[in-house]
């Protein structure tokens, strides 16, 4: 069963459902190395109550597959406009207690194809979908802000009134990845329109780049893939940071949490090992303790970065069922790869790292869901 949502979840309107997932068939070839031990049980916490939702990409051919992948799906070669796949997906992604996709997104005849695929499938199996903008190019330079925002107006009359998007106060939710290459002016010429019926939540870095356009957005949804928990001390610090800023100016905040990032392969420097699943739980942790109003997982299938925890010959179901059991759910037996179970030989406890996250949960999460209410109540109408 999907865990159920608490109060900060009701106060922003997630309509939870608590279906038992279907079984989705198991990819062949999986091999999951003997040292990867998962975690000793669910972890009982405050997070629970948090929306949970994974960043999820739909560029993908099969010969998005040839080129810069460390690791390949279980689900093999796919694109991401095979129905069959993207109902798998959801389906492991219910399972694991992850409540929607955030679907990234441009105005292209490929985009919005495999967005109505998505969005079908989503309603089909009650699961919610947000939408994130890519505002930069293949070179990391900035799209025309006539064209952002042309792309803008296009979601809100074109997709946004479905029900299959999650709301809140009656607005999809959307995110603009590349805010911090555009001006406040340029920012505000794409958001004003679109306020009616959309929540345009910025990504800025730093509390003061959000500062600087928080007037013209709705929040912040810091996409930070590449931070290392082991050599960045400061970093839990600098997300309550951020979200004291966003929730100053009435905002929503997304805390974003990864499994491990390398990017090496498409230009990116320096990586952040998955450290047997040590990472995704003190990411988790320091999500949590940031006051959030939703987590971002970072990602669903982000292979090129290899910050994914979709199953993968790499991995197999390992870090899905770590999503799982942070979230107190349970994938069920169809969708769990054989070798993810504990291995008693190894020579790693997870238990340190259990009692990290359940330390963080009992400062901050019990005032999670409460808060999250409280600010919902005082946000822009």
């Amino acid at each position: 069963m999907i865990a159920a949502l608490g109060l900060a979840a009701l106060a922003v309107g997630l309509a939870t459902q608590s279906d038992t997932p279907a079984s989705s068939p198991q990819g062949s070839g999986s091999s999951v190395p003997s040292e990867l031990t998962p975690l000793p049980g669910p972890v009982a916490s405050g997070g629970n109550a948090l929306p949970l939702f994974a960043y999820y990409y739909i560029w993908f051919s099969p010969n998005s597959w040839r080129r810069a992948k460390l690791d390949y799906p279980l689900a093999g070669d796919y694109s991401s406009g095979d129905p069959a796949i993207v109902k798998q997906q959801i389906e492991s992604a219910k399972a694991a207690g992850i409540q929607g996709f955030i679907v990234s997104w441009k105005d292209t005849a490929q985009n919005d194809s495999r967005l109505q695929l998505v969005m079908r499938i989503a309603a089909q199996e009650k699961f919610k979908l947000a939408m994130i903008y890519q505002g930069l190019d293949f070179q990391r330079k900035p799209l025309p802000a006539s064209e952002v925002g042309k792309d803008f107006q296009t979601f809100e009359t074109k997709y946004a009134p479905n029900p299959v998007f999650y709301k809140i106060g009656g607005k999809a939710l959307t995110i603009w990845s590349g805010t911090w290459e555009f001006s406040a002016a340029a920012v505000r010429s794409v958001t004003s329109p679109v306020t009616g019926r959309l929540l345009v939540l910025n990504t800025q870095k730093s509390v003061s780049a959000y500062d600087q356009i928080a007037s013209y957005t709705d929040g912040d949804a810091y996409y930070w893939s590449s931070v290392n928990p082991q050599t960045d001390a400061g970093y839990p610090k600098k997300l309550q940071q951020m979200a004291a800023a966003v929730h100053a100016h009435h905002g929503y905040w997304i805390a974003p949490f990864a499994p491990g990032f390398d990017a090496e392969l498409v230009g990116g420097t320096g990586t952040v090992p998955r450290d047997d699943g040590r990472t995704l739980r003190t990411e988790y942790a320091a999500a949590v303790g940031s006051s959030p109003d939703m987590l971002g997982l970072i990602s669903w299938n982000e292979f090129s970065e290899n910050s994914y925890v979709e199953p993968s010959k790499k991995y197999g179901y390992f870090y899905l069922d770590a999503v799982a059991q942070l979230r107190g759910a349970t994938v069920p037996a169809g969708l769990q790869d054989s070798d993810s179970s504990a291995q008693s030989g190894s020579q790693d406890s997870p238990w340190p790292d259990a009692f990290l996250l359940l330390g963080c949960v009992l400062i901050c999460g019990s005032t999670a869901g409460f808060a999250a209410a409280i600010r919902t109540a005082r946000r822009k109408p």
